[in-house]
C-alpha cells in the first residue's frame, strides 16, 4: 500500500479529519499501520480533490504541495466578510454590482505574475502564530504580500441573471503553489467597483490529479470494509508524471539505496526517477556526469537483486 488515494472532499471535515478517515478506513480492512499523510490543505468550507499519500509516497507530499493546483469558485458581490468567504461577518457593502464585460474585461489583469495579501484568517505564521487564530482573538493581523501565478482565469459558465447587473460569478482557475482564491476574488471585486466573497471552493486538480480518479468518503469507507482499497489507490509514481524515468540495473539501484553515486550513467542533467524493472528506487539529480539519491524509497526489491 505504497501509493495515494484520490479523495473528493465534501464539505464540513478538513484535511486532518480525511487523513483520519483514510486511517480509519486502512484499520477496517486490517491493512495495518503505515504512513498516511495529504499533499495539500483543503479548508472545510471547500471541497474536491485532496490527494493522500500512503507509505512510501508520503515521502512525496512536500512536492504535492509546491504543485499548481486548479479551482472552481463563485465569487458574490455586495458584501466582503472577514474571512473572505460563507464563514465571515460582514465587515463592508456595497450597491455596485459589475457587468458581464467589465469582468471579462478585468480578467487579464488577474492572469500571470501577480502579487497579493493573504487573507487574515490562514495558516500562516505570524510571530511564531497563527493568522487565523490571531484574527479570531480580535488582533488586528498585518500580512505581507507574497508573488504567485495565475497561469489561467476565466469564466466557468455564462452567469445568470441581467447582464448588466451581476449578483455573483463562478469562475475557473490554474494557480501556483501559495495562492490564496479567496484573496483573488477579493481583488477582483474591489477591482470593479465593488467588493465581494466566496460562497463555493472547489478544487479541481491537484498536481496530476484531477475529480476523475477521485473517490468519495462514503466509498472510502466501503473499500476499506471490504478490504478493496487497492481498487481505488494508484501507483507512487502516479505523483511523479512530470519527471522523467531513468532505468538502472539491479546494481545501480542497489548502490543507490546504499547512498553512493552512479558515475558514467546517459542521463540528461536533471531530476529523475530511477527505476528498477517498475520499481521505483529513488528520485535521483544528475548534472550530466554524476548521479546521486535526493529521495530514497524503501520498496520491496526483486529477488534476483538480493
Amino acid at each position: 500500500m505504497h501509493g495515494w488515494l484520490i479523495i473528493d472532499k465534501p464539505l464540513g471535515p478538513g484535511s486532518t479529519e480525511i487523513v483520519s478517515a483514510v486511517k480509519r478506513a486502512l484499520r477496517a480492512g486490517g491493512y495495518g499501520k503505515m504512513k498516511v499523510g495529504h499533499g495539500g490543505t483543503l479548508d472545510p468550507l471547500a471541497s474536491g480533490v485532496l490527494p493522500v499519500a500512503l507509505g512510501e509516497a508520503t515521502k512525496l507530499a512536500g512536492r504535492m504541495l509546491d504543485s499548481d493546483k486548479a479551482y472552481a469558485f463563485t465569487l458574490r458581490f455586495g458584501a466582503q466578510t472577514d474571512t473572505l468567504d460563507l464563514e465571515g461577518a460582514v465587515i463592508a457593502t456595497a450597491e455596485t454590482r459589475p457587468t458581464l464585460a467589465e469582468i471579462e474585461g478585468v480578467l487579464s489583469r488577474f492572469t500571470g505574475p501577480i502579487a497579493q495579501v493573504p487573507p487574515a484568517y490562514s495558516a500562516l505564521k505570524v510571530d511564531g502564530k497563527r493568522a487565523y487564530a490571531l484574527a479570531r482573538a480580535g488582533e488586528e493581523v498585518v500580512l505581507a504580500t507574497r508573488d504567485v501565478t495565475v497561469h489561467s482565469l476565466a469564466l466557468l459558465a455564462e452567469p445568470d441573471g441581467d447582464p448588466a447587473a451581476l449578483d455573483e460569478v463562478t469562475l475557473a482557475c490554474t494557480v501556483s503553489k501559495g495562492t490564496y482564491i479567496r484573496s483573488l476574488a477579493r481583488d477582483i471585486a474591489l477591482a470593479l467597483g465593488t467588493v465581494g466573497h466566496v460562497v463555493m471552493l472547489r478544487r479541481t486538480k491537484a498536481g496530476p490529479f484531477g475529480l476523475e480518479s477521485a473517490i468519495s468518503l462514503d466509498m472510502l469507507a466501503d473499500l476499506g470494509h471490504v478490504r478493496r482499497l487497492e481498487q481505488a489507490l494508484l501507483p507512487l509514481t502516479a505523483g511523479l508524471d512530470d519527471i522523467p524515468a531513468l532505468p538502472v540495473t539491479p546494481d545501480q539501484a542497489r548502490a543507490l539505496r546504499e547512498g553512493r553515486r552512479l558515475v558514467g550513467t546517459a542521463a540528461t542533467p536533471g531530476l529523475h526517477l530511477a527505476i528498477d524493472r517498475a520499481v521505483p528506487v529513488a528520485l535521483v539529480e544528475c548534472d550530466g556526469v554524476e548521479v546521486w539519491v535526493v529521495r530514497g524509497f524503501n520498496l520491496p526489491v526483486s529477488k534476483e537483486e538480493t
